[in-house]
């Protein structure tokens, strides 16, 4: 894979999640109550916010793996964070937490639908 095919593989990504986000809270606010797809779209949100955490974290390590050092970041401090701030408005909301972590699982499925996208798209060069 070229490194522009790759770039627009990743910026593609989020298009995926926020589509797949709205498919999903549309079609479990028609079907279930509206708990269910709260909590689903929060945890969409959840997998979109960590997809760009996640994103920001890796071009930081590859900016300093290329100029060979840098000041310290508070990469980690900032994703327990998240996570415990996410698991608190989880907990206090009344949204369903299982339909949360589903909701979460949006961005892995968008990945898997980017490898299907790239495998029926590809071109021999």
């Amino acid at each position: 894979m070229q490194p522009e095919q790759f770039e627009a593989a990743i910026a593609r990504l989020p298009r995926w999640i926020l589509g797949m986000a709205a498919l999903g809270t549309i079609g479990l606010a028609s079907f279930c109550k509206l708990a269910v797809a709260g909590g689903f779209l929060f945890g969409s949100i959840l997998a979109y916010v960590n997809f760009r955490l996640v994103e920001r974290a890796v071009n930081r390590i590859a900016a300093l793996a290329q100029t060979g050092g840098g000041r310290r970041s508070w990469l980690f401090v900032q994703f327990i964070g998240f996570v415990l701030a996410a698991f608190v408005i989880i907990k206090y909301s009344g949204f369903s937490m299982v339909a949360a972590f589903f909701g979460f699982l949006v961005c892995p499925a968008a990945v898997i639908l980017e490898i299907v996208y790239e495998l029926v798209t590809y071109e021999h060069s």
